[in-house]
């Protein structure tokens, strides 16, 4: 059986649908999100938080997560995790209903597309 996965990538904020989109990590007092923009809304945020990101005194930390940097348009490598764990399943892999699909399973979802 072929099976094939299409993602598709949407802005947080307006609902388009866009290969251009980019995942962003927001955090305020030890509280964080993410949140997926495309470059223009992404754009429009830092216009916003920018009075407040180089007030006097304002101090640029280090840690936390890392910025996810720009989505690649989907290529027919899926990035959908409910579907690799569907996969995994039928196919006799234990995977966890939350968190990160182990690399090896991936590897194999991969493999066997």
């Amino acid at each position: 059986m072929a099976q094939k996965v299409i993602t598709t990538y949407v802005d947080d904020l307006t609902g388009e649908e866009s290969e251009q989109i980019a995942t962003h990590s927001i955090l305020v007092d030890g509280a964080g999100v993410e949140i997926d923009l495309t470059d223009e809304n992404y754009e429009k945020l830092l216009e916003l938080l920018n009075p407040y990101l180089h007030a006097d005194g304002a101090r640029r930390i280090r840690g936390g997560s890392k910025p996810k940097g720009k989505r690649k348009p989907a290529t027919g490598k899926s990035d959908d995790s409910s579907a690799i764990r569907a996969w995994a399943r039928e196919n006799g892999y234990e995977v966890s209903e939350r968190g990160r699909v182990p690399a090896a399973v991936r590897e194999a979802y991969e493999s066997a597309r």
